[in-house]
């Protein structure tokens, strides 16, 4: 409104929110805050030695809700009370040190929690599938029927295909993921922190095509390692299984089995009775030229000197360090710049999301991860504790 000069009028202040604002200066000058949140548990995600993974939801106010994933760790395994609070308060130490990196490529840790004596861990909720899901058969036949004969040809020249056991990816992008774990894994090192766990269902594939290691429950610090070392025997280091500690020289064993499923879609220790698995490993180096795919030929030599580095039955003959297996020239980034030479090389990253899209949710159910030890053959997704 005008006053007779035609200039505006000038408008009342608002009436200060006294209450309200009395509170906020309470707030502040309390300098904490209390607030208690439920979690609902709205779909279990997998089941493992160390208990059960659920997608979660985290609700604040004014309708904000965010997915997360709940562990659920089980007191089971432990002979008493005790030693499931002395675990848990080892765990809580090095998920705290592991929230503290913030990599990239490593699954960020929200907080640890307790109810009832139940220990709980939360982490966040990634959008994507974990490598398990990815290379199971039924995924790619679902890609088959809906893309274009153009497409599926430039999808199994340069991404994925058929594999002798289930899907496997090219090894271009194959050393692409593993590069991107290198790193993840080198964050973690440099904290004194080993993974001890590394195995295809705890690698994921977001859909922007990051890559991420997930699964810290097993994780320990050099300086504190558990009574029983945590791992999965078809993809635990020689050493591990002989009941020696850990190392960050064990994590990179883990991870070239690892890179060799991906590049010949087959475990090379599936169906090995536990008795024969140390002496499988043992002999790897000298089987690896008859496991690797005759058509990758070309630069099967590269192959072979990167995953010897990786999976030597010698730790001390492994890489230095995952630093130096992701940036050296015997390493992925060494293979990676010999295929930009070779104009074999390919976006790692737009290719995922690209190869992603085209997967419908519904063809990659969750994989089974409940494992009841058995003395039979070795069960890949099976986490078993060694006495060191």
């Amino acid at each position: 409104m005008n006053n007779s000069d035609g200039v505006p009028a000038p408008q009342p202040e608002p009436a200060p929110h006294t209450e309200l604002s009395q509170r906020y200066e309470d707030l502040l000058e309390t300098a904490r805050i209390v607030w208690s949140s439920e979690r609902p548990l709205l779909r279990l995600v997998g089941t493992g030695g160390q208990g059960s993974v659920f997608l979660s939801l985290r609700r604040g106010s004014d309708d904000f809700t965010l997915p997360v994933a709940l562990k659920i760790f089980s007191p089971t395994p432990f002979p008493d009370s005790a030693a499931y609070e002395r675990e848990m308060r080892r765990v809580a130490g090095v998920a705290a040190r592991v929230a503290r990196v913030q990599h990239d490529n490593l699954i960020d840790v929200h907080n640890v929690i307790t109810q009832d004596q139940i220990h709980m861990m939360e982490m966040e909720w990634l959008d994507g599938y974990d490598l398990q899901q990815l290379l199971l058969p039924d995924a790619l036949q679902e890609v088959r029927r809906h893309v274009t004969e153009r497409r599926w040809r430039s999808l199994n020249r340069g991404v994925v295909t058929a594999g002798r056991e289930h899907s496997r990816l090219k090894p271009g992008i194959a050393v692409g993921v593993i590069k991107e774990c290198l790193a993840g894994l080198a964050a973690l090192h440099r904290e004194g922190i080993v993974h001890s766990d590394l195995k295809p269902s705890n690698i994921m594939l977001k859909r922007s095509g990051n890559v991420k290691l997930v699964d810290i429950g097993s994780a320990y610090g050099l300086e504190n390692p558990p009574h029983g070392l945590p791992c999965t025997p078809a993809y635990a280091a020689p050493e591990i299984l002989r009941g020696q500690l850990g190392s960050p020289a064990s994590d990179l064993a883990s991870l070239g089995y690892v890179l060799i499923e991906l590049i010949t879609g087959m475990h090379p220790f599936e169906n090995i009775t536990y008795g024969d698995l140390l002496r499988s490993k043992n002999t790897i180096i000298e089987r690896l030229p008859h496991i690797l795919p005759a058509e990758e030929f070309a630069y099967s030599e590269l192959l072979l000197t990167l995953i010897r580095r990786l999976v030597h039955p010698d730790p001390t003959r492994r890489f230095a360090s995952a630093e130096s297996a992701e940036l050296s020239d015997e390493g992925t980034a060494g293979f990676l710049r010999e295929l930009v030479k070779g104009d074999l090389d390919s976006d790692c990253e737009a290719d995922i999301r690209n190869w992603i899209a085209e997967i419908e949710s519904d063809t990659l159910p969750a994989p089974e991860t409940h494992d009841p030890l058995s003395s039979g053959p070795v069960n890949t997704a099976t986490t078993r504790w060694f006495k060191p």
